[in-house]
């Protein structure tokens, strides 16, 4: 396989890997240990690139920025922000040499690549225990390759998952699911989901049904089953601590439960108030927890979204009480404007705190959360899709390196800003190098409201992406397809995703089959300076390049072919455009009812009918595109 293995101290076993090597006598020279923590510093070239880190901001190119690994509830994605929800520990390093690293540690890792010395790269893990792989290849392709086959194949779900999802936060009860469907029906506007958030459950207590918003629910299931749209329910990581509440007893007598430093349950407030959270670590909780999933699949579920699997925090009891008596001290006092400060922050600091994650302990006390936190999400995910069957729909939040073999992943609270619609495209690359292919973002994005313009911008893009799911929070503008003036030019850009649908399922599979990549930088087929820089471009399969409008007010865009391609503008059940386009830069006008393909010379891309919903679709191939 052409990978090295070290092992430093004594790690953890995270599974994260399915392939036994064996370990290398003498580590690398440029690791060391100083004061417990494992150190790696490398030196860059001036032509070197960093690709990787899975889900994180910046370009494609990681090169010159701080990053950190730890998977965090940050529903604000801004330029300075080290670490979203994943923890994706890895990363190539491409110039006169090529070659990737694996770090498998489940704590926390700091990676400053050239941000503080520009030609260095410093790594420091807050721990030393660790196992370290250095992937070689003859290009960043084989590398990849190389690296999936070491983590396992990837998550595929059914291609009924490929349709379009509409999601918010929230459709509480069934008459507003109704109205969801019958907008869609009018508009004639394809759909396949309607995802529940987390109102659909009784007082938001996992696995239950408020019976008041959803009466005879196995009924409406099946109800719009025969319409092809299916319901997709969220669960959370947190189990209410409720007597008389079978989930939370069951935990607590067979000790499913994370514990605290006392050896107590670990207790914290999400959505339904204090919670106990299981400890996904053991096998017998996963199992358990997993199991769990079949009363919902027993009426006609078929597929599940997982939050707040962070976990996220919003207070422990310890720390409230805490907040509490320290702010009393303050009361008619004359506070000067730090007292202001430091009183003001005492609450803001109680989500998500460090010293809540190392109260919280997993396998009965042995290891505090806080130093495998990256772990949870991913073994909650496992647990799950370990106990359901193989053509579950199945995506998390949270996630690291190996959760890719048992469900896909969002990219989690983004905000509609176009910003964020470059933003997505330029993660789907590195999160396809760590093995996640099922992945998407909010389009429209979560927070904040949505222009028009923004939405269907964004539907340009993720007409692409294998997950294609519109989701927006509680008290923004509606913007569903329907919602808007003109809802036929939202119509026009999600017919033409039905109308791929075979071709990005057969494309999605062969990827998670045989360790390839959907989304590619240029810089990974064309060697070329102009497609070194390239980041706001993505190579679609062996076939296509996908460059989508993601700035406001604009009728196009500028874009880069390093070689000639055949630039299609497809509408609806229609080729509205066909341009042989030379190499070089190039300024092509985009419509808002258009989407933007670009065919590489004697490629091909196949094309049918566009539908109502999967279900419905004809996938017998009518026409290509060909480059």
């Amino acid at each position: 396989m052409n990978i090295k293995k070290y092992r430093f101290g004594e790690p953890f076993c995270t599974d994260s890997t399915v392939i036994d090597l064996p370990i290398e006598k003498e580590s690398p020279d440029y690791i060391s240990l100083k004061e417990d923590n494992l150190f790696i510093s490398m030196s860059l070239k001036d032509s070197d690139a960093i690709y990787g880190l899975g889900e994180q901001m910046g370009g494609i190119n990681k090169r010159g920025r701080k990053y950190r690994s730890f998977c965090s509830d940050d529903p604000c994605h801004t330029e300075e922000k080290e670490a979203l929800y994943g923890a994706h520990n890895f990363f190539i390093i491409s110039g006169e040499t090529t070659v990737g690293y694996f770090i498998d540690f489940p704590g926390t890792v700091h990676y400053d690549m050239g941000f503080t010395v520009e030609d260095e790269i410093t790594i420091s893990l807050e721990g030393k225990d660790a196992d370290f792989y250095v992937i070689n290849g003859e290009n960043e392709l084989e590398v990849v390759k190389n690296f999936r086959e070491l983590i396992g194949q990837s998550y595929m779900p059914p291609m009924w998952a490929f349709g379009y999802q509409q999601s918010r936060w929230s459709y509480a009860n069934k008459e507003q699911v109704d109205a969801v469907v019958d907008g869609y029906e009018k508009a004639d506007i394809p759909l396949d989901s309607v995802i529940l958030d987390i109102d659909y459950m009784d007082h938001y207590k996992d696995f239950t049904i408020d019976d008041k918003a959803f009466p005879n629910f196995e009924s409406y299931v099946a109800e719009l089953k025969k319409k092809g749209i299916r319901l997709i329910p969220i669960i959370d990581a947190g189990v209410r601590c409720e007597d008389g509440f079978d989930v939370y007893e069951e935990g607590v007598k067979n000790n499913y439960f994370c514990k605290d430093r006392n050896g107590d349950d670990f207790k914290a407030a999400v959505w339904p108030g204090i919670c106990c959270f299981p400890d996904y670590l053991k096998a017998d909780t996963r199992k358990w927890f997993g199991d769990k999933f079949h009363t919902l699949t027993d009426k006609g579920i078929e597929g599940f979204w997982i939050d707040m699997n962070e976990p996220a925090l919003f207070f422990s009891m310890e720390g409230f009480k805490k907040a509490v008596d320290f702010v009393k001290q303050y009361n008619g006092e004359d506070l000067d404007c730090w007292d202001f400060f430091e009183y003001r922050d005492q609450f803001s600091k109680l989500s998500n705190s460090i010293d809540d994650y190392k109260n919280m302990h997993h396998l009965d006390g042995k290891y505090s959360h806080y130093d495998v936190h990256n772990l949870y999400g991913y073994m909650m995910t496992r647990g799950v899709g370990e106990c359901l069957p193989k053509d579950t729909l199945l995506f998390s939040r949270a996630s690291c390196i190996g959760s890719h073999r048992y469900g896909g992943i969002w990219t989690g609270d983004n905000t509609s800003w176009w910003s964020h619609i470059l933003l997505n495209l330029r993660m789907l690359p590195s999160l396809n190098m760590c093995g996640y292919i099922y992945t998407g973002a909010d389009c429209g994005g979560f927070n904040g409201n949505a222009s028009r313009e923004l939405v269907i911008r964004w539907m340009q893009l993720s007409v692409f992406t294998p997950l294609f799911r519109n989701h927006s929070a509680i008290g923004t503008r509606n913007q569903e397809a329907y919602a808007f003036s003109n809802n036929k030019e939202f119509k026009d850009v999600i017919e033409v995703r039905y109308r791929l649908i075979p071709y990005l399922y057969d494309l999605a599979k062969k990827c998670a089959e045989n360790n390839e990549m959907m989304f590619k930088p240029l810089a990974f087929e064309y060697k070329d300076a102009l497609s070194k820089e390239t980041d706001d471009q993505v190579l679609l399969g062996n076939e296509a390049m996908i460059a989508p409008v993601y700035q406001q007010n604009k009728s196009g865009r500028t874009v880069y072919l390093p070689e000639e391609m055949t630039f299609y503008k497809l509408s609806g059940n229609k080729v509205v455009h066909k341009e042989k386009l030379e190499k070089g830069v190039h300024f092509v006008n985009v419509a808002l009812n258009e989407v933007p393909l670009f065919v590489r010379k004697g490629k091909k891309i196949p094309l049918c009918n566009t539908g109502k919903n999967v279900d419905n679709l004809d996938t017998t191939i009518v026409e290509y595109l060909e480059g």
